[in-house]
């Protein structure tokens, strides 16, 4: 699918806001109870091959690419590591996130047409933060699901980003980051429908206990 100005143009005006409330979902899952375990960093997740502890270690790695991306202006071919996280990989990430916001409503910033170059190539910080946005919400709900909770992107945020992913996304682009889209169940929620696109089961996670 090809992005038209006006979607460009909407991502450009809104991609900050969704990406806070993608952050705000991924910092309520982390701290929900009861706390993430060392034995639980083993455990599965909606990613294939991924355990819960390479899976916070990505999401830090990713936090901390959209930080040098609002910060700096631009990110490498191969972004910096997370933050120091003492061994705790769910601190490190809880960190990142919170780094990441505050350096996004700094009021220095020049917002988000401000142009980010990623990998060499030129783009509004807007749609960085609304490809951030993505992938941290599915993310968050991998971290749930793999601690055995339903929580589910919540319905708003999920709607907005259903709406801009196939744009972000698109079929071509997701050989290493998603799977194949999924038919999601009649009757899915906005949430159950964003992760089934982006290749995961609806219903990952429901049986088990926390």
């Amino acid at each position: 699918m090809t992005m038209s100005e006006a979607d460009a143009a909407a991502l450009r005006r809104y991609g900050s806001r969704l990406l806070e409330r993608a952050a705000a979902f991924a910092l309520e899952t982390l701290d929900a109870p009861p706390p993430v375990a060392p034995r639980d960093l083993a455990r599965p997740t909606p990613c294939a091959g991924w355990d819960l502890g390479t899976l916070l270690r990505h999401m830090d790695d990713s936090l901390a690419a959209l930080h040098e991306a609002v910060s700096g202006g631009s990110v490498a071919l191969y972004p910096p590591a997370g933050s120091p996280d003492g061994g705790d990989p769910v601190a490190g990430v809880r960190a990142s996130a919170v780094r990441l916001l505050e350096a996004w409503r700094d009021p220095g910033g020049t917002g988000e047409d401000r142009t980010v170059t990623v990998a060499g190539c030129p783009m509004s910080a807007g749609i960085v933060a609304a490809t951030g946005a993505v992938e941290l919400a599915v993310h968050a709900w991998d971290v749930a699901r793999a601690r055995g909770r339903d929580a589910d992107v919540p319905g708003p945020l999920a709607e907005r980003l259903l709406r801009v992913t196939p744009l972000l996304v698109p079929g071509h682009a997701r050989a290493g980051l998603f799977g194949p889209p999924l038919a999601a169940p009649p009757g899915s929620s906005p949430g159950g429908r964003l992760v089934a696109y982006l290749g995961r089961d609806p219903a990952y996670g429901q049986a088990r206990t926390a």
